[in-house]
């Protein structure tokens, strides 16, 4: 243990020390993008039986049951005082950055240390680090680190302890976040660089591991096109566009973790012109590349196959075959590439490294120097970048001045409307609606806003309008029925709340508005149904609760 403190300790301190001091703006932030949808106003977080109901059953938006879990107890030590989850997320990216520094030391790569600086201090790290929801990214990110590292260890000794415990841990990668699949793929590299070969019983190891990528793979999936999109989780491009777009979304994260200028939240969405064979263009390069490599890796290609063929495999989940939510807004998203980022920090460094001991002293004296350098930079960088997610407007006012499209302008409006600034709001839904009139989600919360400042028919008719558009949209259907029960139109409103929960079964808010009026039209026994699942939903829902109660005394 002292040889271990003596190898480790300082540089562990380092980057700890580092890390915090350049993440003291993100950790004055505040919540921000779908923090409020996943923290604040998520009744599983709030409730007692919350963390049965994340493991045991269907009813959260995605299976990643570790991390709310995490979330879950941290509710309960830190409420909605945003600086204690931002200090944990910091000290998680601290823990990665430290375990990055060890497997790339425990592989022989040059420059460990400094990549795991790197990696600490990279500005395009800030869009995990700093919003609070993707502290799923980095304890996924830990103990993918950790099955790596567990891995690296019973390929050494051949403990067969060592190897339950990467399998373990990846088991626990896969609970917090299912982007991290392709580690099995990870490990074979791992391999294939110690020895320079792939034997027959590392591919036997490595079945366990597919085996788990296969089935959370799968059980994610359910969740995102049942849960997450509630059944309209379909692509709306074809195989051609997406197999297109696949070529350019590496190049793009490279251009970022070389030159991580002009980053932001929601990247404009590509025009990909899949009649124009340049559009392949991108992917045929790469692929051409990897092959190249592999043919002399024997030689000078063992390094680029290594370290970039590391980038691509991980980047695989986001490449653009398989649907995600945010591909309706764009195709690539800088906390995607947390886990990919590594592979181009280490060959950068290792590279520089090398260059610089062939130049001898001198070379060595400007390594250091230029290490520092860089290392300023990106802090500085990352310091910058930090102080954008202060707010959830400061955060869409520099999304918005770096891309001024709907969805950007869409949630800049709602971020004002929840500090009461209704006009600022509706000016933002507005040029939302100005880019794309048929914008679904705009005209709900444009009509969120009007009815917010008594405004109740033009409420209305952007609900409708909203309707028209998204058919199938639960939010908008709940508050049509609001706005027409206001009316005394009730059982028109009950057609909308109806409706809602066909789309959204979980959706407490109309489960108990349509007890209500159901009880208003002596029909108490369905009334009392409805508070039940009302209450199931949210256990502290004190007005179904209420209703409930003087139901059953009445009865």
């Amino acid at each position: 243990m002292k040889n271990a403190w003596r190898s480790y300790g300082w540089g562990c301190a380092l980057i700890v020390l580092l890390t915090l001091i350049t993440y003291i703006p993100a950790m004055r932030g505040g919540f921000v993008f779908d923090d409020y949808a996943l923290l604040v106003n998520d009744p599983l977080i709030k409730v007692s039986d919350g963390l049965q109901r994340f493991w045991f059953t269907t009813e959260a938006t995605e299976y990643y049951p570790l991390s709310w879990s995490l979330w879950w107890a941290e509710w309960r030590l830190w409420g909605d005082h945003a600086i204690g989850y931002h200090v944990a997320n910091v000290l998680l990216h601290s823990a990665n950055a430290i375990l990055v520094w060890i497997i790339l030391r425990h592989l022989k790569i040059p420059g460990a240390l400094v990549a795991g600086l790197v990696f600490a201090l990279h500005p395009v790290n800030v869009a995990t680090v700093a919003w609070i929801t993707e502290q799923k990214n980095t304890m996924s990110m830990f103990f993918y680190a950790v099955a790596i590292l567990s891995y690296l260890r019973f390929d050494e000794e051949g403990s067969w302890r060592w190897f339950n415990l990467s399998l373990a841990a990846f088991l626990l990668a896969l609970l917090s976040k299912t982007a991290i699949v392709m580690l099995p793929v990870v490990l074979l590299g791992c391999v294939w660089w110690m020895h320079g070969r792939l034997r027959v019983k590392d591919f036997l190891y490595s079945v366990p591991f597919f085996a788990l990528s296969l089935i959370m793979g799968l059980v994610n999936v359910w969740f995102e096109y049942h849960r997450a999109t509630e059944g309209l989780g379909v692509h709306a491009t074809g195989f051609a566009t997406r197999l297109a777009t696949a070529g350019w979304v590496p190049w793009f994260y490279l251009s970022k973790a070389l030159l991580p200028i002009d980053l932001m939240v929601v990247y404009p969405k590509w025009q990909v012109n899949t009649s124009n064979w340049i559009s392949y263009m991108p992917g045929i390069i790469l692929i051409g590349g990897l092959v190249m490599f592999w043919w002399k890796r024997q030689t000078w290609g063992r390094s680029l196959l290594f370290g970039l063929g590391y980038f691509v495999v991980t980047l695989f989940p986001v490449l653009g075959f398989f649907y995600q939510p945010f591909y309706r807004h764009a195709f690539v998203a800088d906390h995607w590439q947390y886990y990919s980022i590594i592979g181009v920090i280490a060959f950068m460094v290792a590279a520089g490294e090398r260059i610089c001991r062939r130049l001898g002293e001198h070379g060595l004296y400007w390594g250091g120097v230029g290490s520092v350098a860089v290392l300023l930079v990106l802090g500085a960088a990352t310091w910058r970048r930090g102080h954008v997610y202060a707010d959830d407007v400061t955060l869409w006012r520099d999304n918005v001045a770096r891309n001024p499209a709907p969805w950007p302008y869409n949630n800049l409006g709602c971020a004002l409307q929840r500090t009461g600034r209704f006009n600022e709001a509706i000016h933002q839904f507005d040029q939302a609606l100005r880019l794309n009139p048929e914008y679904a989600d705009a005209h709900c919360n444009l009509g969120n806003v009007l009815s917010q400042t008594g405004r109740t028919e033009e409420a209305m008719a952007e609900w409708e309008l909203a309707l028209r558009f998204k058919p199938d949209y639960a939010q908008a259907h709940y508050n049509l029925g609001l706005g027409l029960a206001r009316q005394g139109r009730l059982p028109e409103a009950m057609g909308h709340w109806e409706q809602a929960l066909r789309i959204k079964p979980h959706y407490a808010e109309a489960h108990y508005n349509l007890g209500v009026a159901l009880e208003q039209t002596g029909r108490v026994r369905e009334a009392a149904g409805h508070y039940e699942q009302a209450l199931r939903i949210r256990p502290d829902y004190e007005q179904a609760r209420n209703r409930l109660t003087r139901l059953q005394t009445v009865q």
